[in-house]
């Protein structure tokens, strides 16, 4: 009887605790993930907004640096706002709409995200900002127009041609004025060190209209300085510092009269002028101040809120996943685990029952289910003829061991004298009994895998002749002719196992093996051909095969009876008589020697015609 399995070794138990442990980490993993992904998302989605913010204000502040009003500037607002999906609008300071991307009448945002002016800005803003907070972009009088833009580039380019022939590698810069410099590769104006016969300040001379806009500079900076008051030095002059690209376009520098010093509160005094200068020259060349509404981004910063809420749903979705889990896993186990049990209690029945189960899926179980009835089929068929084996086994050692000892007992009883003529009777009686034992053996070998094959080049034309010559006489005993018939084939082995040139078919073969094949073959054949009748050995090459037929005239075989001509111990006859010879192992033998030797065995055959048996087997090639 069997034992019952543990609780904790059953299968449905098992798969159930595996698909909850998968549940639970599947849902932690998830829960896990979702935090840090939403957590991430959200860090750089701030990043990104911040990120779009600087941009948008760089952009606007650009167009307020280089268009005297706000006109145009709605086109500009609408394509940042496709670009970014934001919400972008600017206003006068008292709030007087100037440019919004979007078309409702929505109220805008509580308060400004950012003041755009060109004037008042920041390095963080716009990179290169001056220390004034000027917007570099900002150049007004500065700009020169394109003639004097040209004249600038080409002694731009012959300065260059002049660095380059001395050994010094700059590339031309154009700053927002339109005046071109030269740069190195670490951003330094005029490659740091200046080759002497390449420095002749006519590159850095200031052109008409930059004169021009450093004498009015120049005038706004004395009449602060006036108004100041206070001791300061009545000369003051500005130039270009083409060495600085934060300030490309002016440098005021504060020039004294000889013997006279000025303090540090006086140089302070005086670049606050500068700085008041340079913004009422920029004024009326760049847009009016305006405030940046921005639809989003500029209020509270969004966070992952874990509140009890959220715990509570977390709670929920991960027991309704368990449940479904656990609902799941025992109808799948289930089904899974019924078949299984049929399957065992179909194994455990006597073997003599050959029990099979039903086939109820299409899944890896239903084809293990037809796979065990199949087993069983096998196992059925196999005991089958296992008995009717041992049953042909004693029948074929009966009839010559009863007639060898019949024999033997009247002569030893004197009833018989022992006379030549009833030896050699007992003398066919023992090789009839030898015969059917070294089948047998044969039949154990080829079935344990042991049978010995001794391979080597062998010509089919004399294999046949050898076979036809080992059964001329028994075959004329019947009135039986023998022929044979080898088709050549080309690049063939000869016997030393080079190419012949004969072109007759070769065969890697055991020749006493094969020998013995095809004479159980032709041995076959003259016990089932009458007299008059013709049996044709022949050979042949095809595709990369050698194919060997022995064809005879006799009675055939009846198509149901085919499919059993390679079993042990069939005949045709079913009354199993010994009037024509034969044990029923010939035809077996011939299929395991074929087989051992990688060939194949076929049978064709029609009643009242004949028979043809076909042997393919791999060339010498």
């Amino acid at each position: 009887m069997t034992r019952p399995i543990p609780l904790r070794k059953r299968l449905l138990v098992r798969l159930l605790i595996t698909s909850v442990l998968i549940a639970i980490c599947s849902v932690a993993a998830t829960a896990w993930l979702a935090v840090e992904t939403t957590t991430r998302a959200i860090q750089e989605e701030q990043g990104q907004v911040l990120t779009e913010d600087m941009d948008i204000l760089r952009q606007l502040s650009g167009y307020a640096a280089t268009h005297r009003d706000w006109s145009g500037v709605g086109k500009t607002v609408r394509a940042l706002s496709d670009r970014t999906g934001r919400r972008i609008a600017l206003t006068a300071p008292d709030r007087t709409p100037i440019a919004d991307s979007e078309t409702r009448k929505t109220a805008l945002p509580p308060r400004a995200a950012a003041a755009v002016d060109p004037l008042h800005t920041d390095t963080f803003t716009e990179p290169g900002a001056q220390r004034t907070g000027i917007d570099p972009r900002a150049v007004g009088p500065f700009r020169l127009p394109s003639a004097e833009r040209e004249r600038v580039r080409l002694l731009a380019e012959k300065r260059r041609a002049c660095f380059s022939n001395n050994g010094v590698e700059t590339r031309i810069t154009h700053m927002p004025s339109g005046r071109s410099v030269l740069t190195d590769e670490e951003g330094t104006v005029d490659g740091g060190q200046v080759p002497t016969p390449c420095a002749d300040g006519v590159l850095n001379t200031p052109t008409a209209t930059e004169e021009k806009a450093l004498a009015e500079l120049n005038t706004y900076a004395g009449d602060c300085l006036k108004r100041v008051g206070g001791k300061f030095p009545s000369i003051f002059a500005a130039t270009l510092d083409i060495t600085n690209r934060a300030m490309p376009t002016r440098y005021l520098g504060l020039k004294g009269q000889t013997g006279i010093d000025t303090t540090g509160d006086q140089n302070k005094q005086a670049q606050e002028c500068v700085d008041r200068a340079r913004r009422q020259q920029l004024e009326p060349y760049v847009a009016p101040a305006a405030e940046l509404f921005l639809g989003r981004g500029d209020s509270t910063v969004p966070h992952f809120d874990m509140s009890a809420a959220n715990k509570a749903k977390v709670t929920g979705v991960a027991g309704l996943v368990l449940a479904l889990t656990v609902a799941v896993t025992v109808l799948v186990a289930t089904r899974l685990v019924r078949p299984l049990r049929a399957l065992t209690h179909a194994a455990q029945q006597p073997p003599e029952q050959h029990v099979r189960v039903p086939v109820t899926t299409q899944d890896e179980t239903g084809i293990l289910a037809v796979a065990f009835n199949d087993l069983a089929d096998r196992r059925e068929r196999m005991e089958a003829q296992r008995k009717a084996m041992v049953a042909d086994i004693a029948h074929e050692l009966r009839t010559p061991l009863t007639n060898i000892r019949g024999w033997l007992e009247v002569t030893r009883d004197g009833v018989v004298d022992p006379d030549p003529e009833l030896l050699a009777s007992l003398h066919d009686e023992a090789v009839v009994l030898q015969r059917v034992i070294d089948d047998l053996q044969d039949l154990a070998a080829a079935d344990a895998g042991t049978l010995r094959l001794h391979r080597e080049p062998v010509r089919a034309d004399e294999l046949l002749e050898q076979v036809v010559a080992a059964h001329r006489v028994a075959a004329e005993a019947a009135g039986v002719r023998l022929h044979t018939a080898v088709t050549a084939s080309k690049g063939s082995h000869g016997s030393d196992g080079s190419h012949g040139s004969d072109a007759t078919p070769w065969l890697d073969a055991d020749p006493v093996r094969m020998r013995q094949a095809l004479g159980n073959l032709v041995s076959n054949a003259i016990r089932h051909t009458p007299a008059d009748g013709t049996i044709t050995l022949s050979c042949c090459h095809h595709d990369d095969e050698v194919v060997f037929e022995v064809a005879d005239t006799g009675s055939g075989i009846a198509p149901e009876d085919l499919p059993s001509v390679f079993e042990r111990f069939w005949r045709a006859e079913k009354s199993r008589s010994r009037r024509t010879g034969g044990s029923g192992l010939g035809l077996s033998i011939v299929r395991q020697l074929v087989t051992a030797h990688g060939g194949t065995v076929t049978v064709t055959s029609e009643l009242g015609t004949g028979s043809v048996f076909t042997l393919r087997l791999p060339d010498a090639r």
